[in-house]
Order: C-alpha cells, then structure tokens, then sequence
C-alpha cells in the first residue's frame, strides 16, 4: 500500500473515532444551554436555539450544587495526598527495603486485586461505624488511603532506582527518611502524578461508597447529589445535562493540564522493574 495513502487512512479512522468519543460531550455542553424542553424535540437540535445560563442557575442557586462540588473536592483532595503517601511508603518498601516475610506480604495483598469491591463494602461499613466515620467524609477518606494497585505501581517504578544510589546515601550517614525525601520522590515524579490522578479521578466519580457511608445530605458528593436531582427532574434534560458538565468539567481539565506527565508515567511504568 502507497504509505502516504496508509497515513492518510490512519489519520482518517483517528479523526473518525476521535469524533465518535467527543461528540457525545459536546452536545451535553450544547444541551447545557438550551431552553428546558428543548432538547425533547425530534429530531434533537444540535445547538441551542437561544443559549441561556438558566440551567447553570438553577442548578447552584435552588439545588445547591456549589455545596456539594465543594464536598467532592474536599474528599478527593484530602484522598489523593492522603494515598499518595501511604501508597508511595508502601510501594518504595516493597521493592528497597528488605524485611522478613516482604515478597509472600506483597503476593498476599495482589491476590485482594480479585476481591470485588462489593464484597467487602457491608463488613467496611460496620468498621466505619465503629470508628464513628459514618456520615462523615473520614467515613470515604479512610477506606481509600492505600490501595493495592497504588503500591504496586509505585513499587514497579521503584524497582528500576539503583540500589547503588541509596547504598552511597546510606554511607554517606543518610536515614531512610531523608533517602526517601530527598532521593527517592524526586525520581518517582511521573508515577506520583500519574497515581495521583488515577486517585483523584476514582474518588471524584466514586458513587456507590458515598452513596452507603454519607447518609447525611448536605454531605453528598457530586454525584450522589447530581443523582438525586435526576430523580426529582426526570423530564428535565436540559438541567441535568448542566449538573454532568459541572461534575464533569474539573476532572477533564485535571486530566488534560497534567496529561503529558500521565502518559510519561505510564510508558515509564510499564518498561521498568
């Protein structure tokens, strides 16, 4: 095949998909700004007749939603720098430090990556109880601040750091704390961002576990909230397409502000240790 008929075929099935996975969220942008009912008609228009911000209004003024974004970004927040510190401890000490029993702990906790989540959500809550976490956002923060993939992707990276550059800090008097502050984070920065968001993004469009532990309204995260509110305007479309862009809207700009380092930390991950 001609090679410049080839690029152009591939650049053409790119486009093509590139455009299958964006439309649908430039026409709930679009549906955003329409007239409520609007959006009912057949065929659907692709664009507002006459944009209005009612929709944007009505969602923070009588439903509240400023409250509960903010609830979001104060659990995904405190859950991200939270797990990134134990996930970080963790994964480093799986693959530098030696201590008894360190490779059968780590086949143990990759065997849990089976478990479904579900299973363990009715004992979780009954320790959460007992904690006093319940309707509280400790009750969403604590349950997330290790996870197995999170050490184990810290711990592949981690494998690749020389083992003669921290055996040279060590006898230059360092302490671990140091070698691990100093040394070890530095290096480890593609993986801490591309952990970071993988966290940040699970724990903001978490639902279900919010949903059990946060029995408490005015502590509802996004999208608990945005689900309540599609309950009482079901004929709406219009208003919830407005709530899904603003629960939306910080995680895709998250993601592309920070995805250069993302896809590092993934390339690098998946060829080192």
């Amino acid at each position: 095949m001609n090679p410049r008929l080839a690029k152009a075929l591939v650049n053409g099935l790119l486009i093509a998909a590139a455009f299958i996975a964006l439309f649908p969220l430039a026409w709930m942008l679009s549906v955003s700004f329409m007239r409520p009912g609007e959006a009912s008609a057949f065929p659907p228009p692709l664009l507002p007749a006459q944009a209005t911000l009612a929709n944007y209004r009505e969602l923070f003024v009588r439903a509240g939603m400023g409250r509960y974004l903010v609830n979001s970004l104060l659990i995904a927040g405190a859950t991200t720098l939270l797990s990134l510190l134990f996930n970080l401890a963790a994964g480093y000490a799986f693959a530098k430090l030696r201590f008894a029993g360190r490779e059968r702990l780590f086949r143990s906790l990759l065997g849990a990556l089976v478990i479904p989540a579900q299973v363990a959500m009715i004992p979780l809550f009954l320790l959460m109880k007992e904690l006093h976490l319940v309707n509280r956002y400790g009750g969403v923060v604590v349950p997330a601040l290790a996870s197995v993939f999170g050490v184990f992707l810290v711990r592949q990276y981690a494998r690749s750091i020389p083992d003669e550059l921290l055996e040279a800090a060590r006898i230059d008097g360092a302490g671990e704390l140091r070698i691990f502050t100093t040394i070890v984070l530095p290096l480890l920065k593609p993986i801490v961002v591309t952990l970071a968001i993988f966290t940040f993004l699970a724990s903001w469009n978490d639902f279900m576990w919010p949903l059990i532990v946060l029995g408490d309204q005015a502590a509802q995260t996004a999208p608990v909230a945005l689900a309540g509110l599609s309950r009482e305007h079901v004929q709406d479309n219009e208003l919830m397409m407005a709530g899904s862009v603003v629960t939306t809207l910080p995680v895709l700009l998250l993601f592309l502000v920070l995805q250069r380092h993302y896809i590092q930390g993934l390339l690098l991950g998946s060829v080192k240790g």
